[in-house]
């Protein structure tokens, strides 16, 4: 009996919990972005049929039910787990209506729904405050659940597109407008959502949107706006000016870049620094096209030239450098991540000198990927075929896939839906079936016990491999589309190579212009380059598409790309520390500087000083950029941010300046002994009895590659006229301009 007391406290606490509430449990005041209706009656049964993926699933979206935040987490909230912004309709009707004996639904009672109740706030919910009981989401899912909680009919029509009005958006400061989504369905109709679409704005800062779809502008700048309605999303590209005139009319139009950047200017009210110089302009070009400073005699030559198409000659003669293979062939290094621990010593020399041969040969970019994802054989003999062995599981092929050549992150979609995309789990191991018929031969296997030398084999088979078995089973098919017929007889990877690199492919021909664009201008025309999606979209989307469209028209030629970029009047813009406006460099409106990537610093300090670097197993004066990946030991790279090729995100190079680098430069005792090298440079120009003015015309040309001003020219006097010896003063000048900002950042 001594149990009983605590027996009826149970009881009691049960049915209170139970009981409707007389006040409710969050203070929350009902969300305004839900138009209340007219009246305090309960809603009207007796309406149209509801549909459970039509009303229900943006009903619950539009209260938030299903975020990631609360309902639609991976793990769900509470033991009520919803899929992520009702991406799944078939299991959140299983969760609501089947599961949990049926209480969160009760036709026969909708008003005591375990679901509304729980969502006004009636009784405790851990989320607060969801809907009120006027608003036109508990209309939607009181008289869904009156109605019967009718199934999801198989023939309903399925949401095709999203269209918004207006798409191209120009507001002043202060100036508000709204938005209208309309959903156009797959038999035809089409249907305003605007109420039940969710509204994020990219930069709160620039522009706020409220959730029924209202866009107030703040400040100037770009600031696109994400519409999400039942899977599908798109973005309105809304702009604030920062003058309401401008004149651009001195700027000169070099190519079709210049066009469409100068349309964007004029929309804007922005107007253009000047014209680079010639120093700036070789200094520039020569860094960003094969790593390498120009040469004194080359710097000499080029700012003496009168020509008036130097420059274009200029671009042309880098590209035929043959330090173009090898300075691309480390940006390709890193972005498929080539690396002995993978694929050993000899698959590191096969692939890696692969890439490099096929940058001199300058094989078009959809060749090379075709090459990549369709090997097969031996790592020793087929460079390509070391991509399968960086990764084997056929889910990591398929992130790295995605990322790599259509700039598409699909990671999250292994778990769930992508909440910023249309990609769906099934899209994800859709994309990895691609790459389960494939098989890896050990040398044991072979006949080879690998102790001299033997090496692994990659094979298509017929079946997919016992080694590839995945988590999910899926048909292969490609991202948006339809899977290819199954045929035994051929390589399913041929469709994905046919796909991928098709003209026609949205994301092919795009990912690698916004790299490039990226590598020469400082920023992409998306940011992060490697993370294309509607949700995210291009600061200068016309320029975007013309660009993606002519690379794809020239067959994929990466040095036409590289050309017409350089060739622009917006490459060889003037650099500006402190711009006026656009200070993040969005517009173009100036270059913007960076700092030197770690190996082309390195070897840039090497030139200069007329040094050379000992890296262990390498000859004497091998350069930085033509390492093979980032075992061979070096603080002084490891410090600039050279990455270690473990993923093949963009971000794992460091670009950013850090304490630890400045360090380095000033107290290093590196950069000290190239300059003070009894063999280096400036030991031989001070042994050659050469003026004072003429020393330091030479630093400054292999350093800066322009001509010192009167004022460093005075400097530089004075610093010799007090220094102890005048070994000592020039030692103290060549190391400042190792130092210098001038000397460590692209500009």
């Amino acid at each position: 009996m001594k149990f009983l007391p605590f027996f009826f406290c149970l009881m009691l606490i049960s049915a209170v919990a139970m009981l409707p509430a007389a006040t409710e449990a969050s203070d929350a005041p009902p969300d305004p972005a839900f138009s209340p209706l007219q009246g305090d009656d309960l809603p009207d049964a007796n309406t149209r049929p509801l549909s459970f993926v039509r009303d229900v699933i943006p009903a619950l979206t539009k209260a938030g039910c299903n975020a990631g935040a609360c309902h639609g987490s991976f793990q769900g909230r509470g033991g009520f787990q919803l899929s992520l912004w009702g991406f799944d309709p078939p299991f959140d009707f299983d969760v609501l209506v089947k599961s949990s004996r049926g209480r969160r639904v009760s036709p026969a009672s909708p008003q005591r729904s375990l679901l509304l109740q729980k969502g006004t706030g009636s009784i405790p919910h851990g989320g607060g405050r969801r809907i009120s009981r006027e608003s036109e989401v508990y209309r939607i899912l009181y008289e869904y659940i009156a109605q019967g909680v009718s199934p999801i009919d198989a023939d309903e029509p399925a949401l095709r597109s999203l269209e918004i009005e207006p798409s191209i958006l120009t507001l002043q400061p202060s100036e508000s407008i709204s938005l209208r989504v309309t959903a156009h369905w797959s038999d035809g109709t089409k249907t305003d959502v605007t109420p039940w679409a969710s509204f994020d704005s990219n930069d709160p800062s620039r522009c706020e949107v409220s959730r029924t779809g209202t866009i107030t502008a703040i400040r100037a700048g770009k600031c696109p706006v994400t519409v999400r309605y039942m899977g599908q999303v798109t973005a309105v590209d809304v702009t604030v000016p920062f003058a309401t005139s401008t004149s651009v009319s001195e700027f000169e139009v070099y190519n079709f870049i210049d066009e469409h950047i100068r349309a964007e200017w004029q929309r804007v009210g922005l107007t253009p620094v000047g014209l680079c110089s010639d120093g700036e302009f070789i200094r520039r070009a020569s860094l960003d096209l094969i790593g390498t400073l120009p040469t004194l005699d080359e710097t000499r030559a080029f700012l003496a030239s009168t020509e008036p198409d130097k420059r274009r000659q200029l671009i042309d003669r880098l590209l035929e450098r043959p330090e173009y293979a090898e300075y691309w062939g480390l940006k390709w290094g890193d972005l498929l991540r080539v690396h002995r621990r993978y694929i050993g010593d000899k698959g590191l020399a096969s692939f890696s000198g692969w890439i490099k041969q096929s940058l001199r040969e300058n094989r078009p970019l959809d060749q090379f990927t075709r090459e990549i994802l369709t090997a097969q054989g031996n790592v020793f003999k087929d460079g390509p075929v070391a991509y399968f062995f960086i990764d084997e599981k056929p889910e990591d092929l398929a992130e790295t896939t995605a990322q790599v050549f259509l700039g598409v992150r699909m990671q999250c979609t292994r778990c769930h839906h992508h909440p910023f995309e249309v990609w769906e789990q099934d899209d994800y191991y859709g994309l990895a079936a691609f790459f389960t018929q494939l098989e890896i031969k050990q040398p044991q296997e072979l006949g080879n016990s690998g102790r001299y030398g033997g090496t692994r084999i990659l094979r298509w088979i017929s079946e997919p491999s016992p080694q590839r078995t995945m988590k999910v089973s899926a048909q292969p098919h490609v991202l948006g589309g339809a899977s290819p017929v199954p045929n035994k007889n051929e390589d399913l990877r041929v469709h994905l190579a046919d796909w991928m690199t098709s003209p026609e492919n949205p994301y092919f021909s795009r990912n690698f212009v916004n790299r490039y664009w990226a590598y020469l201008m400082g920023r992409g025309l998306v940011m992060p380059v490697d993370d294309l999606r509607a949700s995210n979209p291009a600061s200068h989307p016309a320029l975007f598409d013309e660009l993606a469209r002519q690379f794809a028209e020239q067959g994929f030629d990466l040095k036409w790309l590289l050309r017409t970029i350089c060739q622009s009047h917006v490459y060889q813009l003037s650099m500006n520390l402190n711009p006026e406006f656009d200070h993040e460099g969005q517009f173009y409106t100036c270059y913007l500087p960076r700092r030197l990537s770690a190996e082309v610093l390195l070897d840039a300090m090497n030139q200069a000083t007329q040094t050379v670097e000992i890296f262990d197993g390498m000859p004497s004066g091998f350069r930085a950029i033509s390492l093979p990946d980032p075992t061979i030991v070096s603080s002084f790279l490891d410090t600039f941010g050279r990455p270690n090729r473990s993923n093949a995100c963009e971000c794992a190079r460091n670009g950013a300046p850090d304490l630890a680098q400045a360090l380095n430069l000033l107290n290093g005792t590196a950069i000290q002994q190239k300059v003070a090298a009894k063999s280096g440079r400036l030991a031989k120009l001070l042994e050659s009895n050469r003026s004072d003015a003429e020393i330091v015309e030479e630093l400054y040309l292999v350093t800066m590659s322009r001509q010192p001003t009167a004022d460093e020219e005075r400097i530089v006097t004075e610093t010799i006229a007090e220094a102890p010896s005048r070994q000592e003063a020039w030692e103290d000048i060549f190391w400042s301009l190792l130092n210098c900002s001038e000397f460590v950042f692209q500009h």
